[in-house]
């Protein structure tokens, strides 16, 4: 295809044209309103795209092409009337490459063929993928000026990544983190001109550990690659070292500050919660592509502390059921990731005992919007007004939660009342029943129905929970089956176990972290067309 650099305004099809061209015309572009400010073309040439000559508009907002249709004999405009623009919006684009042909071995140079732009697509239920869509043009020129405004519009884009911090947690589930990362994370982020320093973790702990010393400053953003553990602990790891580089006290921590990099998340565990709840779906280039376009979701953050010191940075916790049964799981490593899962939950049901303990908590009043959108919440903050709530009692479970937590087994969320970034944790008490009703509850969370409509479960929205169990003495101490070699309860925090503490104090900090995905509320279910050539 011979190269066809035109100047602008309109190029003058026939005159510029290669000789085969010359009884062609361009079909007029589809009518569009007023020009607003990013559509002002910048670039107009001819490429071939899919086997047909087509006249390419570049603004800043968007690259537009139609045909170039032959002229009609009789002259008939009608014809030239039937071709049809297609339209690809700069903000769905994420890397653009100069296409050549080069033989076995060649790794430079070789004969031009055009441009390549890759774009993100929203297939199908949440679901991202990558679109190739070829320009060819044999003018080197004409390539060039091309590359260099695309380029410069795609380094336009804010929170778009140029640099990350990479965690791979090769323990994870199947062991195919690693798997995970090198064919299906690492060449998008090459793809896409992402540098990448990546750390493969060695032990527990090993992350946390390289985060205290690393240079944040150098990279834009840090993707964990594993489990819902091992996002928790860098995740957790990300906020110490912001309170450090602070100067803050991380041995109690009232008001801290916020990370100072995004997080990714790519999903290699059994539940991947965060990743549910993020993107709505677990996919490895789902996930992958959230992180290239920057998209940047604002998220709420819990602390974990005892009377004495900060325990942790999450974002979710149970005590009770939910702890034991992950506590029973890790003394079983030696099984299969799945088998081991099942085999505690169904061994802790079949021990189904309640904790006695004391429940304090400070409310949030909420405020339901009349309003068109979706399901939109007002928090209104008490302050002082606000007055400390005690219950005790026998519980099988306790729930604090500041995210939804989604996942394959619980698709509204094990908190779908809470929401990503409201400033609010959802506190959901079960109090002894029997073994019957407890797993009525439990279905629940797999099916549409409310998993709440039980008389032994109540549910309130709250800002700080303390949790204090009581332990039993004299012919009952027995029963304190749960505690360690410490005396302290489990706890379950992001599904990493916690055993340093009996008594935790739960704190929701609104926005503290930012995280790579987008609000599942705003997800759109509608499909896109790839006219990928």
């Amino acid at each position: 295809m011979p190269g066809a650099t035109a100047p602008l305004p309109r190029p003058r099809g026939r005159a510029r044209a290669a000789p085969q061209e010359r009884r062609r015309r361009v079909a007029p572009l589809a009518a569009t309103p007023p020009i607003r400010a990013g559509d002002e073309p910048l670039l107009r040439g001819i490429f071939e795209i899919g086997k047909r000559s087509c006249d390419v508009v570049l603004s800043a907002r968007r690259l537009r092409w139609s045909p170039i249709l032959p002229e009609s004999p009789t002259g008939d405009s009608s014809v030239a009337l039937q071709a049809q623009e297609e339209i690809i919006e700069m903000k769905d684009v994420f890397s653009v490459k100069l296409k050549r042909r080069r033989f076995a071995g060649q790794k430079k140079g070789g004969t031009l063929l055009g441009i390549t732009i890759f774009k993100c697509l929203n297939k199908e239920e949440n679901k991202l993928t990558d679109c190739a869509i070829h320009f060819h043009n044999l003018s080197e020129d004409h390539c060039q000026s091309w590359f260099r405004h695309l380029k410069e519009i795609l380094n336009g884009f804010q929170n778009r990544p140029k640099s990350l911090k990479v965690f791979v947690n090769p323990s994870s589930h199947k062991r195919e983190a690693t798997h995970i990362y090198n064919e299906k994370v690492a060449p998008l982020f090459k793809l896409a001109d992402i540098k990448t320093d990546v750390t493969v973790t060695e032990y527990e702990g090993h992350a946390l550990s390289v985060l205290k010393e690393c240079e944040l400053e150098v990279f834009d953003g840090v993707v964990c690659v594993g489990g819902d553990g091992s996002v928790s602990e860098v995740a957790h790891g990300l906020l110490l070292r912001a309170q450090i580089d602070a100067g803050k006290d991380t041995d109690y921590v009232s008001k801290p500050v916020r990370a100072p990099v995004p997080l990714g998340v790519i999903p290699a565990g059994t539940t991947n919660i965060l990743a549910h709840t993020l993107y709505g779906i677990k996919h490895a280039v789902t996930a992958t592509l959230h992180i290239v376009m920057g998209h940047i979701q604002a998220v709420d953050v819990c602390t974990f502390s005892t009377p004495s010191k900060l325990l942790r940075f999450g974002f979710s916790a149970m005590f009770g059921f939910g702890a034991r049964t992950l506590a029973l799981a890790e003394k079983h490593r030696w099984m299969p990731s799945s088998q081991r899962k099942d085999f505690a939950f169904i061994k802790t049901l079949a021990d189904l005992k309640p904790e006695e303990c004391e429940l304090s908590f400070l409310p949030l009043e909420i405020l339901q919007e009349d309003s068109h959108e979706k399901d939109r919440i007002t928090l209104l903050y008490l302050g002082s007004k606000a007055q400390w709530q005690k219950i005790q009692g026998h519980f099988l479970n306790v729930s604090i939660m500041a995210i939804p937590c989604l996942c394959s087994m619980a698709p509204r969320g094990l908190a779908p009342n809470t929401r990503l970034n409201n400033g609010s944790m959802a506190l959901i008490v079960v109090q002894n029943t029997s073994r019957t009703e407890f797993i009525k509850h439990l279905k629940r969370y797999t099916s549409v129905k409310n998993q709440f409509s039980f008389p032994f479960v109540e549910t309130y929205t709250v800002q700080e929970v303390k949790v204090q169990p009581r332990l039993k003495s004299g012919p009952d101490a027995k029963e304190n089956v749960c505690l360690n070699a410490e005396g302290n309860y489990p706890w379950n925090i992001d599904g990493d176990l916690m055993k340093e503490a009996s008594e935790v104090h739960v704190r929701v900090h609104p926005q503290l972290i930012d995280l790579y995905g987008v609000n599942t509320d705003d997800l759109e279910s509608s499909q896109e067309t790839c006219n990928c050539i």
